[in-house]
């Protein structure tokens, strides 16, 4: 919460401001001005923040009971303070550094996260008050672990104060207070830069020296304090938080302890699907099926092996991949750059504008032009955000193609917390789609023929448009029409009248966005039929699935399925490359819609229903409540495509439509039939 608070108000946040500045008053798609978001945005992080520390609160009571406790200076006793004294003398003393604010000494820069001790100091004999900064580096350890037998750990920032008069030795201490400066992290890249690279590794220099836009102190700071921080770190009155004990809880991430591993979740070893276990070559199971992969169920290092198999193989000629994000020691890279210097034809089509990842990302493409490949790096007015492989191999007289079409980032770490699929196929026309992709963004040159994908900024928003008014149109002919989608945010204002308006014509659907929300379910005469949930648990849901009835309701085999790497927004839309798949096998078809996407809508353990005030609400507090994510961690059979339901899943199928059901998620026997088979499936697995 604390981390994407934080990235929020270093990019959005500081984008309003921008505005602000600049003196815009244009309205956005909710009718406000940018210092009416603005306000209300610091009234609602009011209250977030109140919640956390909240959080943080009976999270220490909680810990008090699993025997770790989070301590204060008044429970030390005579040994612990001797045990502060000498850990402060030997490990920070040296380390950090006490700044006087006077004429000879102007104040000091924080960077961006930037946390430091202020200090209200006196000389003696002297009646006015100077004031002193200790900047806190990143580096050291936000809590302090003291001997015993029992584990008590110490926040920093309180060692810190209790040796204070170390570093201003001769002066008198007033009051001690505690700062964390959030800075603009947002990077604007001129249109007509003409090297986009020299021109992120510039920006990424003054991110570190963006302007403050948020200031956050401690409750107990007096007021000529935080008006002196203020002035100097020129923050406004409206971004200055007031907090009553932990400024900065992201780092209480740093309590969490691998030696108490019965406190974290349970370790599981994703599956290795079936078809790939059992082939001694990926680009054979290829040949034979398209195959989906469920991430993190089913482990990622498939997608590897695909690039790896591919960069070793004498008969593979050409590989072009899209990098979007990946790891610091990647071996998608790794098997970029070995297949590079082996002579095949490698592009790489490297995103320096991914968001937090900009360096990493130049790294990767400066070793990976090392090695020989053709490094892209994307179009200047738009993000590459698509998540597609594409290796051409020589077999007999002709090359064939393989494709990967994913919905998360080339990133083996993620894959182990994000819900994500992947999709292997060999299928002509859509191999031939990503070489058209591929095309355009690197030779900037839009394309016409593209036959199965559709594509953002080309026709991906149409495409949607025309999905979901065909729906509309279905529902107004009487037949059933049905709308399942999986995202993680829903922002785009077109999209969500479209949904509206289908909603208006009796369309159900059903949405499951883990982020943003800005359609409002379930309002009279605007989006009764449209419900909301958002499901937070031990994954980050990040997978894009989107499913239209096509006149026959969901689920059903006649339904439309896609995967996407889009979320509904605006940027995605109209300022990236993104794909939009079509799903035509009936194996991968079935287990997305008839699996994955039932599972999702039945979640009750760990979802939150949106209401039409915007708020959101929990599902269900039970703990045997049906939960997606441990339902696709404890089935052993999913990876065999067509065994969690059974093998009657056509006859089943089949008997639903001739019942004329699938207008919904949550009404009609297809749902109770999908629910009781998914029940099924999971009582035998635990009883397996």
């Amino acid at each position: 919460s604390a981390d994407n608070l934080n990235e929020f108000y270093m990019v959005r946040v500081a984008g309003l401001w921008g505005q602000v500045k600049a003196g815009v008053e244009t309205r956005s798609q909710d009718g406000l001005t940018p210092s009416q978001q603005l306000r209300l945005i610091s009234e609602r992080v009011d209250r977030l923040m109140a919640e956390q520390q909240t959080c943080w609160q009976r999270l220490q009571e909680e810990l008090k009971r699993e025997d770790i406790h989070v301590v204060d200076v008044a429970e030390l006793d005579a040994a612990d303070l001797a045990w502060t004294r000498a850990f402060f003398e030997e490990k920070l003393y040296s380390t950090l550094t006490p700044i006087a604010v006077d004429p000879a000494h102007p104040f000091p820069f924080l960077p961006n996260l930037g946390f430091a001790m202020v200090v209200s100091l006196q000389h003696e004999g002297s009646r006015r008050p100077l004031y002193g900064l200790v900047p806190v580096p990143h580096m050291i350890e936000r809590f302090v672990e003291l001997p015993g037998d029992t584990v008590r750990l110490l926040p920093i920032e309180n060692l810190i104060e209790l040796h204070i008069g170390r570093l201003f030795p001769k002066l008198k201490i007033l009051e001690v207070g505690l700062c964390r400066v959030l800075r603009d992290s947002d990077i604007e890249v001129e249109e007509e830069a003409e090297d986009l690279v020299r021109e992120y590794e510039s920006a990424l220099k003054e991110r570190r020296r963006g302007s403050v836009i948020r200031l956050t102190v401690n409750e107990s700071m007096s007021q000529g304090m935080t008006e002196f921080l203020g002035l100097h770190l020129h923050a406004l009155h409206d971004a200055v938080f007031r907090l009553p004990e932990l400024l900065g809880v992201a780092d209480t991430k740093q309590i969490i302890r691998p030696d108490r591993p019965e406190l974290l979740f349970d370790t599981y070893v994703p599956r290795v699907p079936k078809h790939f276990s059992e082939a001694t070559s990926t680009f054979e199971v290829i040949q034979t099926r398209d195959v989906l992969v469920h991430h993190p169920y089913e482990t990622f290092n498939v997608v590897v092996q695909f690039l790896q198999e591919a960069a070793d193989d004498p008969d593979v000629i050409a590989i072009k991949q899209t990098l979007y994000r990946t790891s610091e020691d990647s071996p998608i890279v790794a098997a970029l750059i070995d297949a590079a210097e082996a002579g095949k034809s490698v592009t790489a089509l490297v995103e320096v504008k991914a968001r937090f990842d900009e360096e990493r990302n130049i790294r990767w493409a400066r070793d990976l032009e090392r090695a020989g490949a053709h490094v892209v790096y994307g179009l200047v007015n738009l993000k590459t955000h698509a998540k597609v492989s594409l290796v051409v191999r020589r077999e007999g007289d002709t090359f064939r193609s393989y494709c990967h079409f994913g919905t998360g980032n080339y990133h083996p770490v993620t894959a182990k917390i994000y819900t994500d699929l992947s999709l292997f196929t060999c299928d002509k026309p859509l191999c031939r789609d990503a070489a058209r992709l591929f095309n355009f963004t690197t030779s900037t040159t839009p394309t016409d023929d593209i036959e199965k994908l559709a594509v953002s900024p080309l026709t991906l928003r149409r495409t949607l448009r025309e999905l979901i008014a065909k729906e509309a149109e279905h529902a107004k002919a009487g037949k059933p029409a049905a709308i399942w989608a999986k995202m993680n945010s829903l922002v785009d204002g077109e999209i969500i009248d479209a949904l509206y308006d289908a909603a208006q014509a009796g369309v159900e659907i059903k949405l499951v966005v883990r982020g943003i929300c800005c359609l409002r379910p379930g309002v009279p005469g605007l989006s009764e039929t449209i419900s909301v949930t958002s499901i937070v648990g031990r994954f980050l849901e990040h997978s894009r699935i989107v499913c239209f009835g096509n006149g026959h309701g969901l689920p059903s085999k006649k339904a439309k399925v896609f995967i996407s790497s889009a979320d509904w927004m605006p940027r995605n839309l109209d300022r990236r490359v993104e794909s939009l798949v079509p799903v035509e096998s009936p194996d991968v078809h079935h287990r997305i819609l008839d699996m994955i996407m039932v599972a999702n809508l039945h979640d009750r353990r760990q979802s939150w229903a949106l209401d039409m005030s915007g708020d959101y609400r929990r599902v269900s507090t039970d703990p045997g409540a049906f939960g997606a994510h441990d339902y696709f961690l404890t089935d052993p059979g999913l990876s065999l495509e067509q065994k969690l339901l059974g093998d009657e899943k056509d006859g089943t199928r089949e008997g639903r439509e001739k019942r004329g059901n699938g207008s919904g998620a949550d009404t009609g026997d297809q749902a109770a039939d999908n629910v009781r088979r998914i029940d099924a499936a999971k009582a035998a697995a635990e009883s397996k």
